[in-house]
């Protein structure tokens, strides 16, 4: 299990979390070989397992890149169908071991699409400064509602700073590392 420490009301919180860093070879493990191209994207976080994997090309010619798109979702909901029942066993077995969600998604060609994905639910307190961003955002239509601006910010920070956020992480897992090297108090 790992340890995680987050900023919560009254200071610094622990909460335990089961490792899920062998989740991708376990998944890779329990997929069928058939399924995907090669292994399947396998993003982790608290929360949930979001598994993506490649589907085969199209061989086909298409008219243009409309009719390839089409083609391209066609099968992928094709894919979601005929999998559906082992994917259900599969995430089950998953949820159980990891106490996560999972979500399983596809790609193939210029197409993904994910299926049933988790949205937690974040509570936070924003000041006049920040809140008046995110009814500019719904004020212009960008988002239909404050929850909405506040994923579209989100996802615009993280788009705009990969680099910076992958640092963060790298460091956080080295305290990790650290913290557990240091004497059991408990």
């Amino acid at each position: 299990m790992h340890t995680h420490f987050r900023k919560g009301r009254g200071g610094w919180q622990q909460g335990e979390v089961p490792a899920a860093d062998d989740a991708a070879a376990w998944l890779g493990g329990r997929l069928p070989d058939e399924w995907f191209t090669g292994a399947p994207v396998v993003t982790v976080d608290r929360e949930e397992i979001v598994i993506v994997g490649e589907l085969p090309a199209l061989t086909d010619e298409y008219a243009d890149d409309a009719a390839r798109a089409a083609a391209e979702d066609g099968r992928i909901s094709r894919f979601r169908e005929d999998t559906r029942d082992s994917r259900i066993e599969i995430a089950r077995q998953a949820e159980h071991r990891y106490q996560r969600k999972v979500a399983w998604g596809a790609r193939i060609g210029g197409t993904e699409q994910l299926f049933t994905t988790f949205s937690a639910p974040v509570m936070t307190r924003l000041r006049q400064r920040e809140r008046l961003v995110l009814d500019t955002l719904v004020d212009s239509g960008v988002a239909r509602s404050r929850s909405e601006a506040l994923a579209w910010a989100v996802r615009l920070v993280g788009e705009h700073a990969d680099a910076w956020l992958g640092e963060l992480r790298e460091a956080m897992t080295k305290v990790d590392d650290v913290r557990t090297k240091g004497p059991d108090l408990g």
